[in-house]
């Protein structure tokens, strides 16, 4: 009883944060479908609408409309990313705390375009900023944990390398040579 109590905590985390977004995209994508017609732009702040814009656009592809031709290959990759998430996410240590909120982004972006793809046919994107293709909040969810997963890794990286880099220049002053030096 006790490991499936750990194992629920250990999950709350992800769940909550999935969770929150895939309710937050579905939410403003049923706004979007229920309050403008397809196509429809409305500006919320007069002036800006050149820059930005609420815009009510169908989206058959991946995100920022990329591969439209390609919905049933996307549903089988977000299925997939989605199970490798769940499944990896107990291997991430807890004190990697970035990381496991970039996996918990990616999460609810994919399931929140997936189930708009299973039940609607198509994703509904809306959001417009400039020329950038028109999104939603799934594919902003997805964009950014992909950044901090990547700045995430690199920072993590960095400090292992310090940490090495440490360790050996505390050997080199202790009067050990590093591992490998061949003036041994």
């Amino acid at each position: 009883m006790k490991g499936f109590v750990n194992r629920v905590q250990e999950y709350l985390l992800l769940v909550g944060i999935a969770g929150f977004i895939i309710a937050l995209d579905q939410w403003t994508k049923y706004q979007v479908r229920t309050s403008l017609e397809l196509g429809e732009a409305w500006t919320p702040i007069k002036g800006i609408g050149e820059y930005f814009r609420i815009v009510h656009w169908n989206n058959t592809g991946a995100a920022f409309g990329l591969f439209p031709q390609a919905s049933s290959i996307i549903t089988i990759i977000a299925v997939i990313v989605s199970l490798v998430i769940i499944f990896y996410w107990p291997r991430v240590p807890s004190q990697q705390v970035a990381l496991r909120v970039a996996l918990a982004m990616q999460l609810g972006g994919a399931v929140g375009n997936l189930i708009s793809r299973l039940t609607q046919g198509s994703v509904t994107d809306f959001i417009a900023v400039g020329k950038f293709p028109v999104f939603n909040v799934a594919d902003s969810s997805i964009s950014v944990g992909v950044a901090i997963l990547i700045i995430a890794t690199w920072v993590d990286e960095r400090r292992q390398r310090k940490a090495g880099k440490d360790t050996m220049d505390e050997g080199e002053r202790k009067g050990h040579a590093p591992e490998g030096d061949p003036s041994v």
